[in-house]
């Protein structure tokens, strides 16, 4: 499994910066860093960290198995559920999750003072994360490759399809 990184720890990684200014339904903002991965066995390991002031992701669904632990601060999620209610789930400090395949869509952001969390996901077919519009409509993936992609061009990764 190619390492990109000796440590989980945030003072010591290499960080990716992803902002969008002109989305307006809430505060995208966010950093990643790759920390290994492995395309024979789908696997990619990264942690997240969420700006502060509630700093957000992409509208997203994990494809993945993702297993999810909270390093720093808060992880705040709201995901939609096949009936179209929301369920807000909220993690703090030394939490965990670990999610099965094809996981409901959602929205999720740090606290107030941000938040870190590690992601290891296993993915067989390489896709990792299906995002979606304000709809919840016109998906598009992302796969390890796309990201390991980016960042070896030290990119951050697609924006779009």
């Amino acid at each position: 499994m190619p390492r990109i990184s000796e440590s989980f720890d945030p003072t010591a990684v290499e960080w990716r910066r992803v902002t969008e200014p002109d989305f307006k339904e809430f505060k995208i903002d966010f950093e990643y860093s790759l920390l290994g991965y492995d395309f024979e066995s789908g696997r990619m390991d990264m942690l997240l960290r969420y700006a502060t002031g509630r700093g957000h992701c992409r509208r997203h669904r994990h494809v993945a198995s993702t297993l999810t632990l909270v390093l720093d601060g808060e992880q705040h999620l709201v995901e939609t559920q096949p009936d179209g209610s929301l369920k807000a789930i909220h993690r703090k400090k030394g939490e965990y999750a670990l999610a099965a395949p094809d996981a409901l869509p959602h929205i999720e952001c740090g606290g107030e003072d941000g938040g870190t969390i590690m992601l290891s996901m296993t993915a067989p077919d390489g896709i990792l994360f299906e995002y979606l519009d304000e709809n919840m409509a016109n998906g598009w993936t992302l796969s390890i490759q796309q990201f390991v992609d980016a960042w070896n061009k030290n990119e951050a990764y697609a924006t779009a399809r």
